[in-house]
């Protein structure tokens, strides 16, 4: 079977240096908030052209924490895709709030930036929710349309966050979805382009402020210098807790990892923009190509395509011992815990991608001739079924 993501493979080329980074750590018995912490958070702002980057527990973390220090609850409407992971939308309806879901371009499977409008237009005109924010997903790796969605945002008063769980290091026009956003959050979970061993997430900022509550609220509330102003507290600052938080440490071993996977992060986008590449030189005649939005560089988290036998050609990629997966077949809004909340207007087109998706294997070590052996699968399922 054809590995759909070969974490075997960056693992090798990262080599010793990487065990050596993780043993440093074990040796240095500071496991938790070490100093690969601070280094990697600076590194990691650097290439996200950001002024402030906080690591913690998880991407879910990762969202809930700029909610948090937001104060978005209860009454307050948080506007979002259904066609995409469910952490999304977990991340507003754990703070109490109600994902409010919006429909998906049909091309980038990124919010529709004019459904949006209708959306918050929409939730006004019914009175029973206070809109608030608007979380864009980057999905599958390639930046939504951020220049249209903050002018939405602005019209309405709205935070926006850039979800760039599968999206971190994405760009349009050479920027990082930071530039529109108030906050990007991404995941490092292992299968992510940029991952770790375990869990852990981070939030990029801009406003000081935010970042300074945003430390606070990562270790149970915890002072910070803006709270000890003017007062003195002669002990550790997380024995202060100015407010709820959570416990949503990143492990230093990880910080350790993600440091070492940096260094060669921008070379295995490039090599994934590649395979992408061949990929729709490969298949564009035969089956939909995801494309990119114009000016876009996309990561490549997934390589999805678009077909009305999907069940049928997954069936005999599995055969050929080729892996795929499905991002989603079922939409947020047809699952239990989210069907309750609004989707002003339908969602057609989520509806609608989620019987015709299919990812194809997808990172920077797809050699050709495994791609060609994967291509040719797809090829000859599709012309023999245009023939019988």
């Amino acid at each position: 079977m054809i590995p759909f993501i070969d974490l075997a493979a960056q693992r090798a080329r990262l080599g010793q240096p990487l065990e050596d980074a993780i043993l440093k750590v074990v040796r240095s018995g500071a496991y938790v908030m070490g100093p690969e912490i601070a280094r990697f958070e600076a590194e990691l702002a650097a290439f996200g052209q950001a002024p402030h980057a906080l690591s913690c527990g998880s991407g879910t973390e990762a969202l809930v924490l700029p909610l948090m220090a937001w104060g978005i609850g209860p009454g307050d409407a948080v506007f979002c895709p259904s066609f995409t992971f469910a952490a999304t939308a977990e991340a507003v309806a754990l703070v109490g709030a109600s994902p409010v879901f919006v429909d998906v371009l049909p091309d980038t499977y990124n919010i529709d930036p004019a459904r949006l409008d209708a959306a918050i237009a929409a939730v006004l005109a019914e009175g029973k929710l206070t809109p608030r924010a608007v979380i864009a997903v980057d999905l599958f790796g390639q930046p939504a349309d951020y220049p249209a969605i903050k002018t939405v945002t602005d019209r309405y008063g709205l935070k926006l966050i850039s979800d760039s769980a599968q999206g971190f290091g994405c760009t349009l026009g050479g920027k990082h979805p930071l530039h529109w956003a108030d906050v990007t959050t991404t995941s490092f979970f292992p299968a992510k382009p940029l991952g770790c061993y375990g869990d852990g997430g981070a939030v990029l900022s801009k406003d000081a402020r935010l970042h300074d509550l945003l430390v606070s609220l990562r270790v149970h509330g915890q002072a910070v210098a803006s709270d000890l102003e003017g007062r003195t507290f002669d002990h550790d600052p997380k024995y202060l807790n100015m407010r709820v938080g959570l416990n949503s440490r990143m492990d230093t071993i990880q910080a350790a990892v993600l440091l070492q996977k940096l260094t060669i992060f921008a070379d295995e986008i490039e090599a994934r923009n590649r395979v992408a590449a061949r990929y729709a030189d490969h298949l564009g005649d035969v089956v939909r190509v995801p494309p990119v939005i114009d000016g876009g560089r996309s990561v490549w988290a997934q390589y999805v395509i678009e077909t009305d036998d999907r069940d049928g050609l997954a069936a005999h990629l599995r055969a050929e011992g080729v892996p795929t997966a499905v991002y989603y077949p079922v939409p947020l809004h047809r699952q239990a815990p989210y069907s309750h909340y609004p989707q002003p207007g339908g969602l057609p087109v989520t509806e609608a991608a989620a019987g015709k998706v299919l990812a194809l294997p997808m990172h920077a070590y797809l050699d050709p001739e495994t791609q060609d052996r994967i291509t040719a699968a797809i090829r000859n399922h599709v012309k023999r079924n245009i023939t019988q």
